[in-house]
């Protein structure tokens, strides 16, 4: 899956905390701006999963890992 067919609302795995596991996040926007893609997006982050706090910020989309869509996780190819 491209990081252009990432679209709001879709449930992601990132890297965005560092070197804890993946962490999941809901996008809160389309990384597609006017003719290209966005260097990055909002995300309501869920850091609870690794003992932070669950907010709502801005990642990198290089960060992003995967994406669940149809009942499966799918790698993201930047």
């Amino acid at each position: 899956m491209k990081i252009k067919e990432i679209k709001k609302g879709d449930k992601i795995l990132h890297s965005h905390l560092g070197k804890n596991p993946p962490v999941s996040g809901i996008v809160m926007e389309s990384p597609i701006q006017g003719r290209g893609i966005r260097n990055t997006i909002l995300v309501d982050v869920k850091g609870s999963e690794v003992g932070l706090h669950d907010e709502i910020g801005s990642i990198y989309t290089n960060e992003v890992l995967k994406v669940f869509k149809d009942k499966n996780w799918l790698p993201v190819e930047q």
